[in-house]
């Protein structure tokens, strides 16, 4: 409980950070998820694990804290935690510097990242991001942006690798309330009306249907909640789709505001980044609540 407590562990972690068997492990996991103190979520054939968040999970954290408070053997499976987070982290950067040129060729048709960053930060900079849901969050960047602003944050990605190098990232930031989870972006995990802001960045142009991924972003957003989509304009760039997997080459303003419009969304173009071949785009779009909608 208190390892899990400082960060989101495999159980194979786990064992390695206690000495123990995974069988052994598994079992006391097993005990505590059933007192409702751990949820556990596969991932691949691996089995992650996080403190509940609330009720009596905190009440035996507080209790913890005092009777661990000081021991030897907390410290020492603290020092071997810090290894494993040294070891996400070095996996993280190796994974960069495989991938670094692909990558590298792709920014070098539009305008810089730290452009489009500071775009997406004035899109949003209206009011507070609140619970952030990073769809197709990749290696978590979008979280890295804007997460220290949110109260809660997860990012999900159908790729257990790349959640892998996302955990790496957010473990060198120290942002220890964000989460990454392995999903899909047409069945977020999320419930209806539980998130006030979802971020689609550089996503929807490997999406067969963009406007379902749109409609399930608007599913799990709050009246008044936000959807912001970050993606290329037209293009006519085919080595995208035959060497990049990029199964749409961008998306008319029309198209994504007729999307977000069929999703119960008021959308509207917040920025068009023009540099190199490719045109960045930002649209945003609002969740009215049910009554206004009828109303209209």
């Amino acid at each position: 409980m208190a390892l899990v407590r400082s960060m989101e562990l495999s159980i194979g972690e786990l064992a390695e950070v206690l000495g123990q068997s995974q069988p052994r492990v598994s079992r006391h996991v097993r005990i505590l998820a059933e007192a409702g103190l751990l949820v556990r979520h596969k991932e691949g054939a691996w089995v992650f694990l996080r403190i509940e968040g609330a009720g009596l999970a905190g009440e035996v954290g507080g209790l913890l804290d005092r009777m661990l408070d000081g021991s030897a053997a907390v410290a020492a499976d603290t020092r071997r935690l810090d290894e494993i987070r040294a070891r996400r982290v070095a996996e993280m950067r190796s994974y960069f510097d495989a991938h670094a040129e692909g990558w590298d060729g792709i920014r070098s048709m539009h305008v810089s990242d730290d452009e489009v960053e500071a775009a997406i930060l004035r899109a949003l900079a209206a009011r507070p991001v609140g619970y952030l849901l990073d769809v197709g969050t990749g290696t978590g960047r979008m979280l890295e942006l804007l997460a220290p602003g949110s109260r809660g944050a997860i990012g999900v990605d159908r790729s257990a690798d790349m959640l892998r190098v996302a955990r790496g990232k957010l473990e060198a930031a120290r942002l220890g309330h964000c989460e990454v989870r392995q999903a899909d972006m047409y069945a977020l995990p999320q419930a209806d009306g539980s998130i006030d802001t979802v971020l689609l960045h550089q996503v929807l142009h490997y999406a067969d249907n963009p406007s379902g991924a749109i409609a399930e972003a608007a599913r799990v957003l709050a009246p008044g909640g936000r959807l912001l989509v970050v993606d290329f304009a037209p293009h006519t760039l085919e080595e995208l789709r035959a060497n990049h997997a990029h199964t749409r080459l961008g998306f008319a303003d029309d198209a994504v505001l007729g999307w977000m419009r069929e999703s119960g969304l008021e959308g509207r173009v917040m920025d068009h980044l023009k540099g190199g071949t490719l045109t960045v785009s930002i649209w945003l779009g609002e969740k009215t609540p049910l009554a206004k909608r009828k109303a209209a």
